[in-house]
């Protein structure tokens, strides 16, 4: 949008600023077009045998709208993936499956973790040391770690909670043990889960793996802002201590057995009196003065930056743990940046090398590539330990050549690409305690809430969801590109593939693997990709990942009201596609209020392990009960695969 156009927008009614934006699309037609036009096949893209009669990109012209209309009436060969009827949406306080699916609670909010714990007490009058001792709050992201066919640890994140239901008086008013309490709802939960002859899991309460990770828990930094001077503060003058990890949103896991914990929106519970002044880099993190929501500055000094303005370098990082050692210190890794990690996506490169992908989940921010320095050793998992310690970290920029989606890394070392001394990068911990000021500095594209990213199992392509993004538009974040839309509230699927599969290499091409709209309400750019169409709509891609047959699970944390643009979506959901025809059924709906999150599957893909967060009625135990994050399991009741 130009500059002319923003400064009208406080002055025009919302159905002014929405044409305004259409012409703003109509405008980048004669591009989209040719993309069409060209339509590059989905298999020819990522260099398979044969076509799947798809184009490429997705096309918001005449021609674009033409197929995204005939979706609905689902046109589209049947995809060999996938063997369940789609279901319809949902306004329930319930999750609803395809026939032959069941599900199950295996975990909530409050549930003891270990044989000496209490019960949960939906009172809200429980102190701290009780929610210590049980499942944390508002689950996300997960990694199973198996034992034996029918043993396994599970690691899930609990990423942040509810006040209005974790206390009694709402939170009105917070004590130090009120805080301290919050504090333990928040981190990792480890636990050691079974399942029986009938296909049933629960977890093991007197298991020795079970753990609790929170924000007073004992770790380490390493890598190149371990003890640096920014790293330093009241309570660990040599800068190389952490206590805690907090708003833990999704997940990785490694092949020498290790969980990756992702933190994220950290700013939030940090503030200080309004007289403080704050710092370009804290600004640019978000941080705030009066910061109202979480308050735990007023009860733990740690958390006020006015006194301890360090502090909060010491979030926003990756965090390694492993979950077979429960006396283990967690690890937070520096060399692989601070920003608000959304989750990380592993993958060993055919020369050993170790490359993760991350996305910072906030509008206009980035996608990051970390490579290893040192290779993989399959057969001696220890030596593993240290890979994510030393590496290169990239920023992605996306652009167009020729008509088709062509990008780049952009290193992120001092002393290259303007990362200097003269444009404030003192040395390379600077460059990584303020990465998002060095992606800005180079000049990396701003995209739509970059979340969840997923490499496919043969390793050719790699997918990443972008959520949304109400700024797309404004200044600072022009549209075009992989980010196609402005006031872009329905999301949108990058994917891109390395040449000749090389994720260490510095090129790559991209293209849209859906555009997610609403082509019951829009015949424009917001009715979708070609292949979404009434059957199979939703908003807000968010978790995203692959099952070992190949099939692509997407997940939804978008709005759930049902009105407006939104009308016929209902609660959020979760789809199964199909990576090369681009097919999309829709196989979950949540309860009332919830998110969709955390996918993990058993090693024979009979039980898939998903995450039901905030829900916001009386889910999962119905009547007047008090809503619980849970993580339910679905099987088929045949046995069988899940999706097959």
């Amino acid at each position: 949008m130009s500059k002319e156009l923003q400064n009208k927008e406080l002055t025009l009614s919302e159905s002014q600023e929405q044409t305004i934006q259409e012409n703003e699309i109509t405008a980048l037609e004669p591009t989209f077009n040719k993309l069409v036009d060209t339509a590059i096949s989905r298999r020819r893209f990522f260099g398979a045998s044969a076509t799947a009669g798809l184009g490429g990109f997705f096309a918001f012209s005449s021609v674009g709208n033409a197929v995204a209309s005939g979706m609905g009436k689902h046109t589209m060969a049947k995809s060999p993936l996938i063997g369940f009827d789609a279901i319809g949406t949902s306004t329930a306080d319930t999750v609803v499956l395809p026939d032959g699916y069941q599900w199950q609670s295996l975990v909530s909010w409050g549930d003891p973790l270990f044989a000496n714990a209490p019960k949960f007490d939906p009172s809200g009058n429980a102190n701290a040391a009780s929610q210590a001792l049980q499942f944390g709050d508002n689950t996300d992201g997960m990694s199973l770690f198996p034992l034996s066919e029918n043993r396994a640890i599970l690691a899930i994140n609990n990423e942040y909670t509810n006040y209005k239901y974790l206390f009694a008086n709402g939170g009105e008013s917070l004590s130090k043990d009120d805080v301290l309490k919050a504090q333990h709802a928040h981190g990792v939960s480890i636990m050691e889960v079974e399942r029986d002859q009938h296909n049933y899991w629960r977890v093991l309460d007197n298991s020795n793996f079970n753990r609790r990770i929170h924000v007073q828990t004992e770790m380490k930094l390493t890598g190149p802002a371990a003890g640096h001077d920014l790293m330093k503060t009241k309570k660990d003058p040599s800068g190389t201590q952490v206590f805690g990890t907090m708003n833990n949103c999704s997940n990785g896991s490694t092949p020498w057995g290790t969980y990756l914990t992702c933190e994220e929106n950290f700013n939030g519970y940090f503030g200080a009196d309004e007289s403080v002044a704050r710092t370009e880099e804290q600004k640019m993190y978000g941080i705030k003065n009066n910061e109202k929501r979480y308050q735990w500055y007023k009860q733990d000094e740690r958390f006020d930056f006015g006194k301890n303005p360090n502090e909060p370098h010491k979030f926003g990082w990756i965090v390694e743990i492993d979950p077979k050692d429960p006396k283990s210190t967690p690890l937070k890794r520096t060399a692989m940046g601070r920003f608000k990690h959304e989750n990380v996506a592993i993958h060993v490169n055919y020369d050993g090398t170790v490359v993760a992908y991350m996305g910072d989940d906030e509008r206009g921010a980035h996608i990051y590539k970390f490579v290893s320095k040192h290779k993989y050793n399959a057969n001696n998992p220890d030596a593993n330990r240290n890979l994510l310690v030393e590496g290169t970290l990239y920023v992605a920029k996306f652009s167009m050549t020729q008509d088709k989606g062509a990008g780049e890394w952009v290193e992120l070392t001092f002393g290259k690409n303007g990362l200097t001394p003269e444009n404030g990068f003192a040395d390379q911990a600077e460059v990584l305690i303020y990465t998002r000021k060095a992606a800005k500095h180079v000049g990396a594209t701003t995209m739509d809430r970059p979340e969840w990213i997923a490499v496919h199992p043969e390793g050719h392509q790699v997918y990443c969801t972008l959520t949304n993004n109400k700024n797309r538009g404004k200044e600072g974040q022009p549209v075009g590109g992989p980010n196609p839309r402005a006031a872009n509230h329905y999301g949108q699927i990058v994917r891109w593939t390395p040449p000749n599969g090389d994720h260490r290499a510095d090129k790559f091409n991209w293209d849209l693997y859906l555009v997610a709209g609403n082509p019951n309400q829009h015949q424009d750019a917001y009715a979708g990709s070609h292949n979404i169409g009434s059957h199979n709509m939703f908003n807000s891609p968010d978790g995203i990942g692959f099952d070992q047959g190949g099939r692509l699970w997407i997940q939804t944390d978008g709005n759930y009201k049902n009105k407006g643009d939104f009308l016929g979506q209902g609660n959020n959901q979760m789809l199964c596609a199909d990576p090369d025809t681009g097919e999309i059924h829709r196989f979950m709906t949540g309860p009332v209020g919830c998110e969709i999150t955390g996918l993990e599957f058993s090693t024979d893909s009979k039980s898939m392990f998903v995450g039901i967060q905030h829900p916001d009625a009386h889910f999962p135990e119905g009547g007047n009960s008090k809503p619980r994050s849970t993580v339910i399991v679905i099987t088929r009741k045949d046995g069988g695969v899940i999706g097959a």
